[in-house]
């Protein structure tokens, strides 16, 4: 493999899946590598020059390094380097496969992957004289986002949000037709698939809908109060990986060990979209049924005296024993994530700072109340302070181009690394205009109206106070519905394919529209998390890794929302949450996905600089 394949087989599966297939050695195609003359070798690799290079000079000659060669590219390959290869007689015979598995995006879960151009905004966004590079990010982009399409033998309905100019005699910008130049590039591939790939779809399958990051600015920053988020918010996580340390056993001193949250982990999965304060509830639930049930967590937690337990019992005891350390490790490592998250909360006021993050964006609260907050609250940290403000500058961003965004910015004694994160935040919004208000934070909609909607719907009577931190929602919750409901504007977000008579007919059609939906082509594999909310221990056998719920294969078409510029955690809740709303698989692609410290420091990256009326061409 090269570089980009080795990464994509990791997102994709482990090591241990591999050697099953009987697959005794992994090797990097630019390292030296020991000649296996005996040994069949598969090369998974992109279809560069370098790389069919590499390839020729491993397989031709009197001795190849192994007795054939079995080679299958990530994407199309060009027609010159096909040529490269048939031209090598010697290497012809010892080929036993040539092929384009189309496979260059990066599973993050069930229903999220991304592109893994990781410089997407600053390529694309930043004020490049020349587009070179953004032309190059995209192109790459459009690629592999095809591919999605490619393996799932999916053909989309192509939709995108269309280029806002301030008005029709402005000229347009790179940055505004981002959306339109992916779906074109997209578009290409998918005409080609429909002539090279066998059983691709000839009509259309499913919907895709192309947006940027500029939709919304305000899902990035703001704190999301969910597990999983919280996790990769608060706690210093590489990636997916947690490190904890494990008490050692008798005087032996604690090590530390690597844990991968993810998939695999029946907590994990039941818990990471749930609030943070009702992970902790069931948690704590959890651990205690396990040890009203478990004879040997019973003795281990005292509560029982083990001389007056019988020879049968202590049989049972050992028999529990071996499951019952693989349980309460699972359990009580996420007993322990979960307690160190809430002492965050509680150390750094994180609670109070959400509420007034939430206000700002909901409407009842503004540039008073943050400067009360920095004023009262000193020992707010310097990244909690610049996260509300972006949060602000994307509310209000005709404040900050004056005096009184610059004063705010002191007196949260900002750096000029985070003043240029705040200007870079209110340029991805497109021009601040003095008239916009509210509604520059949610795209455009109509935000009182909106608010009332929320409101009547979130702040439910009764509800502990820690829920109303739940009432943020990411705005493509929104147009995802009104997607399915075929209410979505086909002005602002045009569609590229000829409207055929299904376009007007079943895929977008809602209730009403009795015929029911085609399905895709390939089988559905049920996600692991279509199931039940779980059992009290994670592991039973109603347990999330066994109750796979055949109702999946009853849903409707799918829906893809890809992002260009990066995806939040709280985009990806929203899609898993839909799915089951809706009855419709929804999943979110992304050039990457960044928690919010990732995005302010991509966001410092940018070089952006304010339109002046000099640049605007009429």
């Amino acid at each position: 493999m090269d570089k980009l394949t080795v990464k994509i087989m990791s997102h994709s599966c482990k090591m241990a899946d591999i050697t099953d297939e009987g697959v005794s050695l992994v090797e990097d195609i630019y390292k030296r590598r020991q000649p296996l003359p005996t040994m069949d070798a598969i090369y998974f690799i992109q279809p560069t020059k370098e790389n069919v290079i590499m390839f020729l000079s491993d397989m031709s000659g009197k001795t190849p390094l192994y007795r054939k060669a079995f080679v299958f590219f990530s994407s199309t390959i060009p027609r010159e380097l096909v040529m490269e290869i048939k031209k090598d007689t010697r290497v012809l015979p010892r080929l036993g496969a040539l092929k384009e598995m189309n496979l260059e995006y990066f599973p993050i879960d069930s229903q999220g992957f991304m592109t893994n151009n990781e410089r997407a905004l600053e390529e694309l966004f930043g004020d490049e004289e020349n587009n070179r590079k953004g032309v190059a990010c995209l192109n790459v982009m459009a690629l592999r986002l095809a591919t999605v399409f490619a393996s799932l033998r999916e053909f989309p309905f192509v939709r995108f949000r269309a280029a806002k100019t301030l008005d029709p005699m402005t000229m347009t910008t790179f940055r505004d037709l981002i959306p339109t130049k992916v779906a074109a590039g997209v578009w290409d591939c998918l005409m080609k698939y429909k002539k090279t790939i066998p059983n691709f779809p000839q009509t259309e399958t499913c919907e895709l809908l192309i947006l940027d990051r500029s939709l919304d600015q305000i899902a990035p920053v703001i704190h999301e109060w969910t597990y999983d988020a919280m996790c990769h918010d608060l706690l210093n996580m590489e990636g997916n990986k947690y490190v904890h340390e494990v008490p050692g056993k008798d005087g032996v001193p604690p090590e530390r060990k690597e844990v991968l949250l993810e998939d695999h982990d029946p907590v994990w999965l039941e818990l990471r979209h749930a609030h943070i304060a009702d992970a902790s509830e069931r948690l704590h639930e959890k651990m205690t049924n396990f040890i009203s049930r478990n004879k040997a967590a019973q003795i281990q937690h005292g509560s029982r005296d083990s001389k007056e337990m019988s020879t049968r019992d202590l049989q049972k005891m050992v028999q529990a024993l071996p499951q019952y350390s693989e349980q309460i490790d699972k359990l009580s490592l996420h007993v322990e994530i979960a307690g160190k998250i809430n002492s965050i909360i509680r150390e750094t006021g994180l609670r109070e700072l959400g509420q007034l993050e939430q206000d700002i964006v909901f409407g009842d609260a503004g540039m008073k109340d943050v400067i009360k907050f920095f004023t009262t609250k000193e020992d707010a940290t310097r990244e909690n302070k610049l996260r509300m403000i972006m949060i602000l500058a994307a509310v209000y961003p005709e404040k900050f181009e004056g005096e009184k965004g610059r004063n705010l910015m002191r007196v949260a004694r900002l750096t000029d690394d985070d003043i240029t994160a705040v200007n870079n935040l209110r340029m991805l919004g497109g021009q601040p205009d003095t008239k916009k208000s509210l509604t520059a934070a949610f795209g455009g909609l109509k935000f009182d109206i909106h608010k009332k909607k929320r409101a009547a719907r979130k702040d439910r009577a009764g509800e502990d106070e820690t829920w109303q931190l739940s009432r943020f929602y990411p705005i493509i919750e929104e147009l995802i519905e009104k997607l399915a409901k075929n209410d979505l504007s086909k002005e602002d977000y045009p569609c590229l394919n000829d409207p055929s008579p299904t376009f007007h007919g079943s895929p977008f059609a809602g209730a009403a529209n009795p015929v029911p939906p085609p399905q895709s082509m390939r089988s559905r594999r049920t996600p692991t998390w279509a199931r039940p909310r779980g059992s009290d221990d994670g592991y039973s056998s109603d347990s999330v890794l066994r109750h796979a719920s055949s109702d999946f294969k009853k849903m409707g078409r799918r829906i893809f929302v890809f992002i260009v510029g990066g995806a939040t955690r709280s985009e990806l809740r929203a899609c898993h949450k839909l799915t089951g709303k809706l009855k419709r698989e929804i999943i979110l692609g992304s050039s990457s996905l960044d928690d919010p410290a990732q995005f302010i420091t991509k966001l410092k990256m940018m070089t952006t600089h304010e339109l002046s009326l000099d640049d605007i061409q009429i």
